[in-house]
Order: structure tokens, then C-alpha cells, then sequence
């Protein structure tokens, strides 16, 4: 039947049974023609019993109804209602909403209205529509759907040879499996919403995808979309067709996978971690074998696998990859991707050319940082030597390997908060099977984006799912040995602890891997449509504190580096940055009395960065009074946050915002000395380095790293991303300006600074703070009181001596166990009296003693006074004899 012969038919059956109908109890009214699909949905069905309508207009003179179906003539009754106390608890966001209660007669059809065409609509008595809205309907499809849902296997699923493919999608009308050229039938499971299909041992290997049709409201209309599968471990190029693939097959186990040795795992409180993305790793480094690819990190020879060699000896015990997993912003046929056609090194450092030659084809090269995801369980195909195929997942697992035989253990960047698209377009694989179910909608149905991409909803039984299955399968298949959490703020809480006890559930006997030693940690921030836990309880930094699993810390970032991250003048200083103890001529600094009173406050914040950010370590603070780390103030909020030391991960520097070089180079007075920004360098890297907790660098930070003050790199290609291993490539800084998409606004302070030869150093600058830095993490590694693993024990260990009104501006002095930690970040030297150490014997401790800097070599200390004497930009650490 055509659709407008169904219309009128469905019109004349219904002026012919109006009086009828009328009088029936509870009976809807005669029906008009259904109305065009609506722009907003702004009635959320939530469970099977409940609607909630923001706005819903008065139903008096009418009635209010949930159609379903093409014309629709399948018809739910809402009559008003409340929300009970559970569903308040779960939904609290619509709490102020008025609320409707599903007709019971009609609620044994909401599985089948369900998978069509649905729209709330008031209609008058005489069955006139007088306002509609679509439907959301994650509430109710986990109502009717999750419990059982929620313990399915999805995804090619292998039984001794044999795949069962199986895909979710409980509002299809159908579900077919492409499959090498032909179609095949798949069989729904009305309990779970399962589509289901078992194949043939020769289905291994073979691409396919999805055909499903389904209504999809953003089309306004049911669709048959071609699709590949969410739960997908294998892909061809450019993610065109999954592929069969079963990751337990010998064939993809590279030699001596079964038997692995990992470094020793350490507690994530003692994790030391370079923060590193694969193509920078080697694109640019002449000794690698597979410039920009996984098997880059196989090439022992390289200069760039020496040096990470190096530091894990000397403390580093994590690498941890940005996204590694199939993003859509990279061509991955290599013949496909772009490069720029200037010749880049051959314009001035200051100039304008290279951005804008960068700038045209970055959308088609082969750099992205690569947070936008399109598949969560796969390899990301452009770093593979041929993304058409299962190489992916072999050199995946070669890198791991690599990472381990270097004695290194491995993390992935995932970022489970956002999707590339949603909707219809062609790159949207989960909205296009359970279309508005993934994703978070708004009140008026749009899609949140507050992520700058399409926000997942991992609060929804099913996303909340596919985050644990996924993170399951990359430990126990790949055996990644950590999880760093973009956007951590944006899942509940309860999802990530749902991964930690996944995880901690796998065990070497039976799955091969350790999962209580795999490290967790996030970014905890609070904003966007769910911040101060709007709708759930979030992992941000505040809830996530006890539980074990990290939060970046910024409190003691901004300390160090001056400012934030979006000041309008870059030349905000802070500790680390001359503050106060050497201005630089910038205005947003304020007068002498005000910078010497925000750099006393800095100190206080660094001292709660180096205690692991501890809410309730008691200490004097710089204006003398005994306070918790929860009473010092950052920026209207608390400090201190932790509970313990592991649940506040410190950091001077990350792939956002500018590399602590280009950092400095903005604050720090522009007469000052590569050797002197070198000094600062590893001064403002010492801050987290000597931190109760983990801490994280950016790759390269060591060697000066810089990307010619590009804030926001991650599509700026390999010219201002490349690590340069090799000190006489330079480090990176006056490659031109940065690229004008985020950067132009500051290109006049960019400017002057890019055309200065003596702001970039050489290889005395860049090999001597390496070599200084990896002094550091080498105490912070042999020193157990580096490590303490309660407040309690802190308290007891750690203490700043000097602390308070008389404390010196530019100077931190700790005193932990043994050992007296001087921070100097003044460029004169400095002397510390401890009254409570004279007469005991210290002396620099032995590995800097003997170490790399000959500076931190003139460091002294007098016994008779407890005076320690440290020269200007310099961390020195002296221990008891």
C-alpha cells in the first residue's frame, strides 16, 4: 500500500468510527492526517510508564498522545502524572518538567511504537492537531531493553573457527549483514534488541557492514543505512567495510606475543609518564625505519627509541599514545593524503607562509591528533604500513611490544565522550543504527556538543556498555596497559568506575593480562551540559577522589606557568616564569605589590601540588595561617581535591595549549638566555617530577620542545608537530608563525620572538636539561618517600619549613623524610635556613652531585645553621647522610 493510499484510508476509517471511538472509555479521538515530522523533540519518554514534556501545553479541551507509525494510527495515551522519587534520582535534569503517565492499556505497545515513526501531539476533541514534538526515547529503550542488553556479546563473536556477528538495534525494522557482495538475513531477539547472524568459518577476513532500516528523525523519515559495526575489531581503509576479525587468531599474534615481559607495573601514584602521539614520535626522525607508524617504535636503533630508552631507565615508567584508535580525520591510503607544496624551511622563522601553506591541505594530510572517533576498538589504519587489512592490528601489537622491550609500559588517549558526526552523515556509525540513542540530547533534542563534537551519552545503558566492552578488549587483546580519559567530566562516574572493576576482574591466568596493575586517569573537568553533576554523578576532579583513578591537576600548572590557558596576553608570568622575581614589561602582570602578592599565593598552590594535591594536608600558608590544601583558593574552587596521592596527577605541560618552552618564551623577559630558559625549563618540569602522585610530561619537553608557539597544534601537520631527537634539527621553535586559526591574535607578541636567534637554543641548551631532567626523575624513582600512599603518611613526611609571612617570594622549600627539595626559580642564588635540620649532616644528594648540571653542583649546605644555599633558577635536592 502506498503511503497516500494508507493515509486515506486511515482518514475514512476514522470519520466512520468517530461517534464510536467517542464513546468508548479512555478511547483518543477521531485522527487527522499526521503532521510533518517535528524540528525539536521536546518530550523525553523515559520508561515505559513515563513521559516527560518540557513546555507541554494544557491538555483541557484535548487530549495529549504519543503516535506512532507513519500515519499515526498506533496511539499512546499520556494522562498527567509525577515523577516518582527514583526517577527524580536518575533524571534530575527534568525534574521541573511536567510529567505523564502512559495509559496502561497502551504500554504493552511500546516496543512496536517504538520502531517507527513517533511524535507527542495535543490534538483538540475533534482530532485537530494542535502542537507536536518528537520523542527522546534512550529512557525508555533501556527500560524495556538494558538488563538484558547489557550482558550480550556484539560484534563478531568467534566459537572454534565460527563468527556470530551481532549489532544492537532495537528500533530497526529490519537488519541484514552485507557480507562479501551478498546480503544475508539476521534475526532480531525481541528481549534484548539483538539482530543476530551465525556464519561460516570462511566469513573470516571478509568485509562487511550493516544494512538497517529504521526511522531516523534526522532524516524525518525511515531510512535503510548502510553501516559498519560499532563493535567492529577490524576495518579496511578508510573504514569503509568491517571486516571479520578475530583478534585471538595466531595468525595476527606477532612472535613471542603469548609471552610478553612487561616492565615491572608500578602503583599509578609512582607513574611517571610521557605523553607522546605515534606520528611525532618518528615522522621526522632520519634513523627511523617506518617514519609515522606503529612499527616506528620496533626500530631500536632509532634515535627516538635510544631516547626513550634513556628515560625509562632514569624513572619514566608509562608512554601514553594519543588516540590510537580509528578516527576520521586522516586519510589513510597514503595515496590519498596531501602535504604541502612550499619548500617551508625556506621562509623567515617569523614569517606568515608557513601556517598558510600548512593551512591548505591540513585537511587532507596525513596529521590530526586524532580525537574523533569513528571506531572505538580499532587500530587507527594511516599508522599501519598498509591500512587495508589486519596489519593494523599486528603493528599495533608490535608497538606494545616495543614499548615494553624499552621498558616502558603502554596508555591510550580514549576519548569515549564525543563521536566525528551523528545524524545521517556518512562518518555517524552509532546514530545511524539506534538513531538518538548514543548521543546526548538537549532538552529540545538536539545533540549536545559541548565537547566540540557530538556528545556520546555514556549514562545510557548501552554507551555506558560499549565504553567498558571496549577498554576490556583493548587490555585483554592488545594488552595496553593504561587509559587516559578525554573528558572524563562528561561520563558518569559510575561508567568509569564500571571500567575499573571490569578491568581489575582480568587476571594473567585467564586472560593474559593483570588488570588491577592497568593505570586510570582523566580529565575531570566540570562544564557543559552536565557540569555540577547536572544530570549524574560526574568523574571530575571533586567526585573522582578516592577512587584510585587520577584527574589532571591545573591548580599547580598555572602556578608554575602564569596566568591560563586563554589569557589574552601570553605574558601573564607565574612561578616558573619570572614573576615578580624577573618581570618581563607586560602590563596583565600588575604592579610590583600585586605580583609579589599572586606569586605567595602561587607557592601556596605549588606546595599543594607537591603534597599530590591533598584536600585535607595541613600546612602554614604564605600569609601564616594553618589551613588544609582544600582552603587554598584556585579560582573560586578548592585547591586541594584528593584523597590520596594517585587521585591528582601533576603536570607543567600537555599536548593543549603551548609547550612549556613556547610557554616560557612568551613570560619570561625576552632578554633572558636560552641557557637561562633552559634552567627554567627543567625548574618548572620539577614541580610535578617531585610530586606525591603520578605526573605526565609532553614528549620532548625534556629536549625544550617547541612548535613555534602554536597553542592548539592538532591539525597543524608534521612541520610544527615533528619531535626533533637529534639536537642539531633544533627544537623546533621559529618553524613560523603559528597557524592563524587560534593563534593570529597573539602573532604580534608571537612575532618578535620567532625573528630572535637567541631565543633558540642549541645542543648545550637542549641535551643539559634532558640530561638534568632525567637527573630529577631519577631521585624521584629511588626515593621511596616520593611515594608515600596515604594523607596520613604525608603529613608525617612532608613539610615547607620556611612557609608563611616571612617566606622568600620565588623560592619552595620542602623537607620529605630525609631529603630537603630547594626550588630556586629567583635568577639569584638563594639561602634557606631550616633552624629545625642545624647541626644534622646533608649534603646534594648523590645523583645530581655527580650528575649532568655543573650548576646545580655549586649547591651547598652549612651545618652549624641549617642553611641551605641553592644558585638562582635551580631545584636542588640535598639528603641526610
Amino acid at each position: 500500500m502506498t503511503g497516500t493510499l494508507r493515509r486515506t484510508v486511515t482518514a475514512l476509517a476514522a470519520a466512520l468510527c468517530a461517534a464510536a471511538a467517542a464513546a468508548l472509555p479512555g478511547a483518543a479521538p477521531a485522527q487527522a492526517a499526521p503532521p510533518p515530522y517535528p524540528a525539536k523533540a521536546e518530550a523525553q519518554w523515559i520508561d515505559r510508564d513515563t513521559v516527560v514534556w518540557k513546555g507541554a501545553p494544557d491538555p483541557a479541551g484535548g487530549t495529549l498522545q504519543l503516535e506512532s507509525g507513519p500515519d499515526g494510527d498506533r496511539r499512546l495515551r499520556l494522562a498527567p502524572g509525577t515523577l516518582t522519587p527514583d526517577e527524580r534520582a536518575k533524571y534530575p535534569h527534568l525534574k521541573g518538567f511536567p510529567a505523564f503517565t502512559v495509559d496502561p492499556r497502551d504500554q504493552a505497545a511500546a516496543a512496536t511504537a517504538l520502531r517507527d515513526r513517533l511524535v507527542a501531539t495535543r490534538r483538540a476533541a475533534d482530532g485537530t492537531l494542535r502542537e507536536a514534538t518528537g520523542v527522546q526515547i534512550p529512557g525508555v529503550l533501556d527500560d524495556l531493553y538494558g538488563a538484558a542488553a547489557s550482558r550480550a556479546r556484539l560484534g563478531p563473536v568467534f566459537d572454534r573457527g565460527r563468527p556470530t556477528l551481532s549489532v544492537w538495534a532495537p528500533t530497526a525494522r529490519t537488519v541484514a549483514l552485507e557480507l562479501d557482495g551478498r546480503t544475508v538475513p539476521m534475526t532480531r531477539d525481541d528481549r534484548t534488541g539483538v539482530w543476530s547472524v551465525r556464519g561460516e568459518r570462511g566469513w573470516t577476513g571478509k568485509p562487511y557492514r550493516y544494512a538497517v532500516t529504521v526511522f531516523a528523525p534526522a532524516a524525518g523519515q525511515t531510512v535503510t543505512n548502510k553501516v559498519t559495526d560499532p563493535y567492529a575489531t577490524g576495518l579496511t581503509a578508510d573504514a569503509e567495510r568491517s571486516l571479520v576479525t578475530d583478534l585471538a587468531d595466531p595468525r595476527l599474534a606477532p612472535r613471542g606475543w603469548d609471552r610478553i615481559e612487561k616492565p615491572g607495573a608500578v602503583p599509578l601514584r609512582d607513574a611517571r609518564i610521557q605523553e607522546l602521539h605515534i606520528r611525532d614520535f618518528s615522522i621526522a626522525d632520519r634513523t627511523s625505519k617506518h617514519p609515522g607508524q606503529y612499527l616506528a617504535f620496533t626500530d631500536r636503533a632509532s634515535d627516538g627509541m635510544k631516547h626513550l630508552r634513556t628515560l625509562a631507565r632514569t624513572g619514566t615508567s608509562h608512554v601514553h599514545l594519543l588516540p590510537a584508535f580509528d578516527f576520521g580525520s586522516v586519510p589513510e591510503r597514503r595515496d590519498r593524503q596531501a602535504a604541502p607544496d612550499c619548500d617551508l624551511a625556506s621562509y623567515p622563522p617569523d614569517s606568515e607562509k608557513q601556517q598558510e601553506c600548512v593551512a591548505k591541505t591540513a585537511a587532507k594530510d596525513a596529521y590530526n591528533w586524532g580525537y574523533d572517533p569513528v571506531h572505538y576498538t580499532v587500530p587507527e589504519g594511516s599508522y599501519a604500513s598498509d591500512p587495508d587489512g589486519t596489519a593494523r592490528t599486528v603493528e599495533f601489537r608490535r608497538m606494545v611490544q616495543g614499548l615494553n622491550g624499552a621498558g616502558l609500559r603502554t596508555v591510550m588517549d580514549v576519548v569515549y565522550n564525543h563521536t566525528l558526526a551523528s545524524g545521517q552523515d556518512p562518518r555517524s556509525v552509532l546514530d545511524r543504527i539506534v538513531p538518538g540513542y548514543y548521543h546526548r540530547l538537549l532538552d529540545d533534542g538536539t545533540v549536545a556538543t559541548s565537547t566540540c563534537c557530538a556528545n556520546t551519552a555514556p549514562e545510557h545503558t548501552m554507551m555506558g556498555k560499549l565504553v567498558v566492552d571496549s577498554l576490556v578488549t583493548w587490555a585483554k587483546q592488545y594488552k595496553v596497559d593504561g587509559f587516559r580519559f578525554d573528558l572524563m567530566g562528561h561520563h558518569p562516574k559510575a561508567n568509569i568506575l564500571a571500567v575499573r572493576k571490569a578491568l581489575d576482574a582480568l587476571t594473567p591466568a585467564k586472560d593474559g593480562v593483570d588488570g588491577k596493575a592497568i593505570v586510570l586517569y582523566g580529565e575531570g573537568w566540570n562544564f557543559g551540559e552536565v557540569a555540577n553533576d547536572a544530570r549524574f554523578v560526574q568523574a571530575t576532579q571533586k567526585n573522582m577522589a578516592g577512587t584510585g583513578i587520577a584527574t589532571f591537576d591545573d591548580r599547580s600548572r598555572d602556578a608554575v606557568r602564569g596566568g591560563g590557558p586563554f589569557d589574552a596576553d601570553p605574558r601573564v608570568q607565574g612561578f616558573a616564569s619570572g614573576l615578580f622575581t624577573d618581570p618581563n614589561d607586560s602590563p596583565a602582570n600588575g604592579t610590583r605589590e600585586d605580583q609579589r602578592a599572586r606569586l605567595l599565593h602561587y607557592q601556596d598552590l605549588i606546595k599543594v601540588g607537591l603534597t599530590g594535591g591533598l584536600a585535607d594536608y595541613t600546612f602554614t600558608d604564605s600569609a601564616g595561617r594553618r589551613v588544609k590544601g582544600s582552603q587554598v583558593d584556585y579560582n573560586g574552587a578548592p585547591a586541594g581535591y584528593a584523597a590520596a596521592p594517585g587521585d591528582a596527577l601533576a603536570y607543567a605541560d600537555a599536548h593543549d595549549n603551548e609547550t612549556l618552552y613556547d610557554a616560557l618564551a612568551y613570560k619570561l623577559p625576552r632578554r633572558t638566555k636560552p641557557a637561562d630558559r633552559a634552567r627554567m625549563q627543567v625548574l618548572a618540569l620539577a614541580t610535578a617530577t617531585l610530586s606525591q602522585g603520578p605526573a605526565l610530561s609532553q614528549a620532548g619537553s625534556d629536549l625544550l620542545r617547541s612548535k613555534s608557539l602554536d597553542r592548539n597544534s592538532f591539525d597543524s601537520g608534521d612541520w610544527f608537530n615533528a619531535l626533533h631527537w637529534n639536537c642539531a634539527d633544533g627544537n623546533g621553535f621559529g618553524r613560523g608563525l603559528p597557524p592563524a586559526a587560534d593563534n593570529k591574535d597573539k602573532w604580534p607578541y608571537a612575532r618578535p620572538l620567532l625573528a630572535d636567534p637567541a631565543l633558540r637554543p642549541g645542543c648545550a641548551e637542549i641535551t643539559g636539561a634532558s640530561a638534568a631532567y632525567r637527573d630529577l626523575t631519577r631521585i624521584r624513582a629511588t626515593e621511596p618517600d616520593f611515594g608515600l600512599a596515604t594523607t596520613e603518611q604525608v603529613q608525617r613526611a612532608l613539610s615547607f619549613p620556611l612557609s608563611g609571612r616571612d617566606e622568600m617570594p620565588g623560592v619552595v622549600t620542602m623537607r620529605l623524610g630525609r631529603l630537603v627539595v630547594v626550588l630556586n626559580a629567583t635568577p639569584e642564588r638563594q639561602t634557606q635556613t631550616v633552624r629545625d635540620v642545624a647541626g644534622q649532616p646533608y649534603a646534594l644528594h648523590p645523583v645530581q652531585a655527580r650528575g649532568a648540571d655543573p650548576v646545580v653542583r655549586t649547591s651547598s649546605y652549612e651545618k652549624g645553621t641549617g642553611t641551605f644555599t641553592v644558585p638562582g633558577r635551580t631545584v636542588a635536592v640535598f639528603t641526610r647522610g
